[in-house]
């Protein structure tokens, strides 16, 4: 029986480079593979996944307003599926993780989600919040803190590198705009 995987972490844990890895994986066994990536998410062009080790891959894009258990069903009537997976999982809707929910008890195929557990204020992702919830298994990516410690919680920075407190919950950025850390040294960042 398949089921829904969610692969959680803070930022520059590798998720795209696990992503990358179990696509290969199925690849090099002769298995078919979707890999869906959003479409807001263009930093290294739309229509890829790119991790920082410079592994990269095509991917199908998608919008918050697409139905994701169709977008699985048109594809597979070119060829069969054998897994799906999602890079930046978090920027999914509520009724898209029902739709993958949906992918793996109803077509019986593996989805493997990759995102971000929470944002920059400490906040759950709309995505991530119920990947949480309904996913058969969830397994935590660790990332490092600067101070040697698991890193579980992200900062944003301005142009000057000063901590950001308001905004938008969605500001696609890479190192320059966001810092991973652990719980300690986000409340000393984030509550000064």
């Amino acid at each position: 029986m398949a089921k829904l995987y969610f692969y959680y972490s803070s930022m520059n844990a590798g998720k795209s480079t696990a992503l990358l890895q179990s696509s290969y994986n199925y690849r090099e066994r002769g298995m078919n593979t979707l890999v869906l990536a959003p479409e807001l998410d263009d930093r290294f062009g739309a229509g890829k996944v790119c991790s920082r080790i410079g592994l990269e891959s095509e991917a199908t894009i998608f919008s918050q307003e697409d139905d994701l258990h169709d977008l699985v069903t048109t594809a597979i009537k070119d060829e069969p599926l054998h897994c799906v997976l999602i890079d930046e999982a978090q920027f999914l809707t509520k009724d898209q993780v029902f739709q993958l929910g949906e992918v793996t008890d109803q077509l019986n195929i593996p989805v493997l989600a990759y995102g971000l557990r929470t944002d920059f204020q400490g906040e759950p992702f709309e995505g991530s919040k119920y990947l949480l919830s309904w996913s058969d298994n969830l397994k935590e990516i660790k990332a490092i803190c600067h101070c040697g410690t698991k890193a579980t919680m992200v900062i944003r920075l301005d142009e000057h590198g000063k901590t950001v407190t308001e905004g938008s919950q969605v500001e696609i950025g890479g190192n320059d705009r966001y810092v991973s850390m652990c719980r300690k040294h986000f409340k000393e960042n984030f509550f000064k």
